[in-house]
């Protein structure tokens, strides 16, 4: 384990990675970080000013969805790729998609370090450390008000549970540390079953949750709230629920007591819905958590509200935010290396028109009977999609971030081979609009909760009610949809979350944990398909002829093994002989 122990001993050791120089993180509450110059334990908790840089660092270290210096993930590509989603075509040597994934190279045996997650070189064990190391140590500064003692203690609980549910997702049971590591303790860290995992997660969070501040003010921003603790508690029990891991059949051959229940028990459901109702019985009683809405009834309207939602800092809508930076910039990797990476026509697909009928699945591309993306009217292109297509994917005909014509079709001067779309999820339509919005990472907001509320309500008994119903149709009228159709069966109504949770959390690493949790290795084997299109002019056309074309096949289309689930663990770890085991298959 000496992966895993080399990260989380640096405090222990007193010495961190990190120059003076390199303090000034954020300009707000992360701006702080532990001392570089040999500072010791009494000095890192000589004060409350001093201390919070410790639970400063634990939050700096937290999983962050879109590639940055401190995220360097799939060789800085997006966990979407590996799902239907999304194809990458940078075809470099550290790009995970291609070089691991789709030609299905991945193993145990070497250091992919471009993998989606890499057990024992992740910042999760940082993070537990740093939050393990204020919890012990924080009681002893004397110029802490007990209140924010208490509240600060309990954020640093959160953080761990928040940690150790990103492991549990990719892994499955885990090395359970209750403390922060000291460097002569014995090497003993045994994996804990998948049921004990959920329920350490479970519990951390109870002690956590009375403690918390219900919404942090502008100034404390970003920091773990009761709400956000209540919203990611429900996360980890849907997690525990879900079909994969709660069923009388073992998701895999090999699957043990480390990565399932190995039996099915309702009540795991039912748990899960408690905790959904719970979190939403608060909101009713404490207000401050509302979807954010449209100023107006327009398309631009809608978009610009649903924009809000998951890239704007505060607000009403975010549950947990993930910094590792403040401004545009710290973006500007995802940005560039974008032209190199694509969604796919299956997921173009499943956005329904404006109004909120479904886009015909027998659609003649060679020939369509009207423009599926945009309509040229009185001199203007008029979209005629969901407006939450065009905040994921510049789709033909739309304006990119550098404002001129998107340019995904094939006479574009500056087109790409690709998928013959762009992701538009975090890059904005025009560089203009990332102008004064600090950038987060929003790890989990109330669409989301919304939305796995209807699924749950659905799974734990025999099928939508009215409520369910409520949950997804308020989602959808946020963007000019129309309610979901009555009389829905079991099965119907959750394909038809989670084709919502695709179009409402697109490119927010959520549809991989959706697949492998509702065991849906049908998307990962079935065929992806890009579109070709020209337009009637180089720069600016107002329309395009189009060809429907299948993209490279992966490896999983005919090699699928549901060993994928869950990542493998580096055969040098388990040699370690500290406790930890392989996953199923690997």
């Amino acid at each position: 384990m000496k992966n895993i122990y080399i990260r989380i001993i640096f405090c222990a050791g007193l010495v961190m990675l990190m120059s003076c120089s390199q303090i000034s993180l954020d300009s707000d509450f992360l701006g702080s970080r532990p001392e570089s110059s040999g500072a010791d334990i009494s000095k890192m908790f000589s004060s409350a000013s001093e201390a919070d840089k410790v639970l400063n660092e634990a939050y700096r270290n937290l999983p962050y969805g879109i590639p940055t210096s401190l995220n360097n993930k799939l060789g800085g590509n997006i966990l979407e790729s590996l799902t239907d989603l999304c194809q990458s075509f940078r075809d470099n040597v550290s790009d995970g998609p291609m070089k691991l994934y789709y030609n299905g190279s991945l193993s145990a045996s070497t250091a992919n370090t471009s993998a989606a997650y890499h057990f024992a070189h992740e910042t999760d064990w940082t993070s537990i450390r740093y939050a393990w190391l204020f919890i012990e140590n924080a009681s002893a500064v004397k110029d802490y008000p007990d209140m924010l003692l208490r509240r600060r203690t309990a954020e640093a609980k959160t953080i761990i549970a928040l940690s150790y549910f990103e492991m549990l997702r990719f892994m499955g049971g885990l090395p359970w540390l209750d403390h922060a590591v000291d460097v002569n303790e014995p090497m003993n860290f045994p994996r804990q079953t998948f049921a004990v995992t959920v329920d350490n997660i479970v519990s951390l969070l109870d002690e956590a949750i009375p403690d918390l501040a219900w919404k942090q003010d502008s100034v404390n921003d970003g920091r773990m709230t009761k709400a956000g603790a209540m919203a990611l508690k429900f996360k980890v029990l849907q997690w525990a629920a879900s079909p994969a891991f709660n069923s009388e059949t073992r998701w895999h051959e090999d699957a043990d007591e480390y990565t399932c229940y190995g039996n099915y028990d309702a009540s795991r459901w039912d748990k899960a819905l408690a905790a959904a109702q719970d979190f939403f019985n608060e909101v009713a009683s404490r207000g401050e958590y509302s979807l954010i809405m449209p100023e107006d009834d327009s398309h631009r309207s809608r978009r610009l509200a649903y924009r809000k939602a998951y890239y704007d800092r505060g607000g009403s809508e975010v549950l947990i935010s993930i910094r590792h930076g403040f401004g545009p910039e710290t973006h500007n990797a995802f940005i560039n290396q974008r032209p190199y990476s694509g969604p796919t026509l299956n997921y173009v697909d499943m956005f329904p028109w404006a109004d909120g009928s479904d886009f015909p699945e027998d659609f003649d591309w060679s020939a369509p009977s009207r423009q599926p993306f945009f309509q040229h009217v009185d001199g203007q292109m008029v979209p005629t999609r969901d407006p939450r297509l065009y905040e994921n994917v510049a789709c033909p005909g739309e304006t990119y971030c550098d404002g001129t014509s998107a340019p995904v079709y094939t006479n574009h001067a500056s087109y790409k081979d690709g998928s013959g779309f762009l992701i538009m999820k975090y890059i904005l339509q025009e560089n203009s609009d990332r102008a004064g919005r600090p950038v987060q990472w929003a790890y989990l907001r109330l669409a989301e909760m919304m939305l796995d509320y209807a699924e749950v309500i659905n799974e734990a008994g025999d099928g939508p009610d009215a409520p369910a119903y409520s949950m997804v149709n308020q989602v959808r009228a946020r963007v000019g949809l129309n309610p979901l159709p009555v009389g829905l069966s079991k099965d119907e109504f959750r394909e038809a979350v989670l084709r919502e949770k695709a179009l409402e959390l697109g490119f927010e690493e959520v549809r991989w944990f959706d697949l492998v949790r509702h065991d849906r290795q049908e998307d990962f084997t079935k065929t992806l398909y890009g579109l070709r299109s020209k337009g009637n002019d180089l720069t600016r056309p107002t329309s395009f002829t189009f060809e429907k074309v299948a993209l490279t096949p992966r490896f999983w289309a005919e090699n699928w093994d549901k060993k994928w689930y869950l990542a493998p663990v580096p055969q040098d770890e388990i040699n370690k002989k500290y406790g930890m085991t392989q996953n199923p298959g690997w």
